[in-house]
């Protein structure tokens, strides 16, 4: 039997999240039963007539700051309706760096609650009580914290077995061992004087790997040297990596 994963998602904004989650490989994953996904309103978890779900912050300042009351009782209703407690995630600027070895781990997790900030943040208590893991995609603010829950979703539900079809294109993405992809191309093979590379119309595999293996060095190399201290290498890999750096301290296929 196929492993599910379960993902509760609070947040003031459910129709942001439904209409993302209903298209592409996500949603027919989840039509499949292969992912589970609830979405909460947290305007459901208050307890004033007019719903109201944040308030001015203690000190004064700008902005208004997400109580802490309504998030605790969403995931106290979450938390409720399973046997194990479950990893509770917020996006915020101040999480760590969201990379593909954090979606992995998240990926072999039977259930996240994803909790989606919004205007100044949320109530440092949320942090202190509820939170087991800050995450962040990047160095950037954004008006809220639903679209960094999507990308960190959608990253970590398509490395579920079965959602995407075809399990190598996945083993062979980006970062999946610490290097870019490789150029892809399809028909046809010339267009505007721009022709595919002849190692991928020989119909030889091991020509064909190798040229693979070259341009995804030579493209890390090129926009993320950073990435090939911690790159997982096979040994033709650490050859070809020698042989480029060698060419580039030549002034050759600079």
């Amino acid at each position: 039997m196929v492993k599910q994963l379960r993902s509760d998602i609070v947040t003031i904004f459910p129709r942001m999240i439904e209409s993302c989650l209903k298209q592409g490989v996500i949603g027919r994953a989840i039509d499949r039963g292969l992912i589970d996904v609830r979405i909460h309103d947290l305007r459901d978890f208050t307890e004033d007539r007019h719903r109201v779900v944040d308030d001015m912050p203690y000190g004064g300042g700008p902005g208004m700051v997400l109580k802490c009351e309504p998030i605790f009782r969403a995931v106290d209703s979450i938390v409720a309706t399973v046997e194990r407690p479950p990893e509770v995630i917020l996006t915020s600027p101040q999480g760590k760096r969201f990379t593909h070895q954090m979606a992995e781990r998240l990926s072999r997790q039977s259930h996240l609650v994803m909790l989606c900030g919004r205007y100044e943040g949320v109530d440092e208590r949320v942090r202190e009580q509820v939170v087991t893991e800050e995450i962040s995609i990047g160095d950037y603010v954004l008006t809220g914290g639903e679209l960094p829950a999507l990308v960190v979703l959608d990253a970590v539900m398509r490395l579920v077995p079965g959602v995407v079809g075809e399990a190598k294109s996945v083993a062979e993405d980006s970062f999946v061992r610490g290097l870019l992809d490789f150029p892809h191309y399809t028909r046809p093979s010339k267009i505007q004087e721009m022709k595919v590379p002849e190692e991928l119309l020989t119909g030889n595999h091991e020509e064909i790997s190798r040229w693979r293996k070259q341009e995804s060095l030579r493209r890390t190399l090129d926009k993320r040297p950073d990435l090939l201290s911690e790159a997982l290498l096979d040994d033709e890999e650490r050859g070809i990596l020698d042989n480029l750096l060698s060419e580039r301290k030549k002034g050759v296929g600079v």
